[in-house]
């Protein structure tokens, strides 16, 4: 009996071993262990001895019914199950881009597999259809004809029928004190009698409108700024159409030098603090280091939010640096002229299925609820496009990573070197930023020269930014930018209660030069005002 059941034992083994190893000839090996691993907790979940469960933060499952129904329960962990072992397929050892790819596929997939997509898997959508008696889904029903028609098919974010420029958004008081084919200029109205003598500029993405800087008061940038004792100027980018095609990276570098020209001499003052938001700070980058070539000395200081220098670093737009996928993307926008904002939306949604369509797909469509009135969502739906030429300047960017060897990037007849920036620098990361993780963001603080500061945020790529003092939520971190690595700087880096707003209009402060009177007018002789703040392009269609 012994022995029979030691020949069973080897021949089990071997047809373990020969089945493992047929399957490793056919598949990867993290495919077949994670394989044998799925099928195994499957075994553990019908017999109910799973400890798998849903993270509490997630919201898909946050219904008692998943914890005491014994079949939605194993439905959950099973789904959480097959999440897992597609996750852990993807190969640690993979470079970078190639599983920033996988992961997002990845992402995609099981997202789009969760059971609370449908009614019959949503105990929280059948509990209200059972109270409504079938309302919600006929409401849903009406919202996805109407996101189908006026959405693009994507469930809607966002209710912005309450909200318009001019009205309850972009409110700071200002001036546009120069109007050219690309831009306005707003000189904001100063909130004390008396203001730092050096002006602060703000260059905020080319893609977007630039009043994510100044919403609601109460939660604006420019507001703070101001009352801050700062004299504050922002750009308010123009929104192209297939006319202005030809925009390019030269075009909006020398926006931006009119754009200092012009804030420095209505200031009377000879050095200007530049602050660029997102794109608007590589572009804040590009023109410092012009400068520096040009041997020309008018910026005083720069700071940089969310902004990433380094193309190659570890973030989720790796996965879109494919040659075949840039070239398509490409060719798109030469042919239209533009890369519709609308189009680039959809792509960014897509970087964060879960929270971005399904959790929007089960409001509208299983609960039949309205998409919540929320300011900052109602900005990001009102987008903008990106000029064919600067998409394509930013896609040579993007895949040749220029920026950080010396000279390998040439502009407007300058070879562009980010270490010859002497300046101070504040440079903003955001802890659960996506598009521009803050370690990707660390780098740039490393890639300029002069005495930097790096500060981590609280929140995500744009909540960080719109991160007004008061919030009791809010913290963020501060110190020397010195660290070869972003782990290095966290260990040393001091963490404060509040908005990183505070920190920098402090640091600010301290870079603007003595107090002196407030100017009585805005503007200058040379550039007299045309008209009020927020302007006209922040309101202007492309269509013209």
């Amino acid at each position: 009996m012994k022995e029979k059941s030691k020949s069973a034992d080897e021949a089990a083994g071997k047809l373990d071993k020969t089945v493992t190893e047929y399957a490793n000839t056919f598949m990867p090996e993290a495919i077949v262990t994670q394989s044998f691993d799925f099928f195994k907790e499957l075994t553990s979940i019908v017999i109910g001895s799973s400890t798998t469960a849903p993270d509490a933060k997630d919201w898909r499952f946050k219904h008692s019914t998943w914890t005491q129904n014994p079949l939605y329960k194993r439905w959950a962990q099973a789904y959480l199950a097959m999440t897992n072992a597609v996750e852990n397929m993807i190969p640690d050892d993979l470079p970078f881009e190639d599983k920033a790819r996988a992961e997002l596929i990845a992402s995609i997939v099981t997202s789009t597999l969760a059971p609370t997509n449908s009614l019959i898997g949503n105990p929280a959508a059948l509990a209200k259809t059972w109270e409504t008696k079938g309302d919600n889904l006929a409401k849903g029903f009406q919202n996805f004809l109407r996101d189908l028609k006026e959405n693009g098919g994507m469930p809607a974010q966002v209710d912005d029928s309450g909200f318009e420029v001019g009205r309850n958004m972009a409110m700071t008081p200002g001036k546009i004190v120069l109007r050219t084919k690309m831009f306005e200029l707003i000189h904001y109205q100063p909130y004390n009698d008396q203001v730092h003598a050096i002006p602060v500029l703000l260059i905020p993405p080319q893609i977007g409108r630039y009043y994510f800087t100044d919403l609601a008061p109460g939660r604006s940038f420019a507001e703070y700024t101001v009352a801050q004792g700062l004299q504050y100027f922002a750009v308010s980018w123009r929104n192209p159409s297939p006319a202005e095609r030809d925009w390019g990276l030269v075009d909006y570098v020398e926006s931006a030098i009119q754009a200092v020209e012009a804030v420095a001499e209505i200031a009377g003052q000879p050095k200007v603090n530049v602050v660029g938001f997102c794109a608007g700070g590589i572009l804040t980058g590009i023109l410092s280091a012009w400068f520096k070539a040009k041997k020309i000395d008018l910026i005083n200081s720069i700071t940089l939010c969310v902004t990433m220098l380094n193309f190659k670093s570890e973030a989720t737009l790796g996965a879109f640096r494919l040659p075949a996928m840039l070239a398509v993307s490409k060719a798109q926008s030469e042919m239209k002229g533009v890369l519709a904002g609308d189009e680039l939306s959809k792509i960014f949604t897509w970087l964060r299925p879960n929270d971005l369509v399904w959790n929007y797909w089960v409001n509208n469509y299983l609960m039949g609820e309205d998409p919540p009135a929320f300011d900052i969502l109602a900005w990001n739906k009102d987008s903008t496009n990106l000029s064919a030429k600067l998409h394509s300047d930013f896609l040579e960017l993007f895949e040749n990573n220029a920026l950080i060897e010396p000279g390998m990037f040439e502009i407007k007849g300058e070879k562009i070197d980010l270490s010859t920036i002497d300046c101070d620098s504040f440079v903003v990361g955001a802890v659960t930023d996506h598009l521009t993780p803050w370690k990707a963001c660390y780098q740039s603080v490393r890639l300029i020269g002069g005495n930097g500061t790096f500060a981590l945020s609280n929140g995500g790529h744009i909540a960080a930014l719109v991160n007004p003092p008061g919030n009791p939520k809010a913290w963020h971190m501060v110190g020397r930018g010195e660290a070869d690595n972003a782990d290095t700087w966290e260990e040393t880096a001091v963490k404060h209660s509040g908005s990183w707003w505070e920190s920098w209009t402090k640091w600010a402060g301290e870079r603007s030069g003595k107090m002196v009177n407030a100017p009585k007018s805005l503007g200058s002789s040379r550039y007299e005002p045309v008209g009020d703040a927020p302007g006209d392009y922040v309101k202007e269609s492309p269509a013209r």
